[in-house]
């Protein structure tokens, strides 16, 4: 999978709907990745909120979802910025379906249960980057909030 991901990237960018679907997928994974180290640590816990969300919104295998993760760290880790991955999603997504990215990124956030000003910053930066209001960012937050609260 990361040769034909690899293959994706390189290609001109819209050729096939499946194309987009999967630099999609790297680039979700990138900005939940880049938002779970954001505060300088990247916990078992926040690994496994990563990997169930990419699981459940891409539907993938143990496998697949692993080689989706290393290609993605690699490419997290080339990167001078997170436009790229942001422009892929923007030019892939409904705004709903963005909405729902901000719901994941927001839960990846309170993952630990704390909202570093780090990660705050950061994701007011994801919601410009995705093109999402300063109300939908925090509608999309006081939907993960509600989730936590007892």
């Amino acid at each position: 999978m990361i040769r034909r991901i690899k293959n994706l990237l390189q290609s001109a960018p819209g050729t096939e709907q499946r194309n987009a679907h999967e630099r999609v997928q790297v680039a979700t994974c990138v900005l939940l990745l880049e938002l779970a180290h954001t505060d300088g640590d990247f916990h078992a816990m926040e690994e496994q909120l990563v990997n169930d969300l990419l699981r459940n919104r891409f539907q993938l295998d143990d496998q697949t979802l692993e080689e989706l993760i290393e290609f993605s760290r690699q490419q997290r880790e080339g990167a001078l910025d997170l436009y790229q991955f942001a422009r892929t999603i923007n030019e892939n997504f409904s705004r709903e379906e963005k909405f729902e990215v901000m719901v994941e990124l927001w839960r990846v956030v309170y993952c630990d249960g704390v909202l570093d000003k780090d990660e705050e910053y950061l994701m007011r930066q994801l919601a410009k980057l995705l093109r999402q209001s300063h109300r939908e960012m925090i509608a999309a937050k006081l939907k993960v909030l509600d989730e936590t609260r007892p």
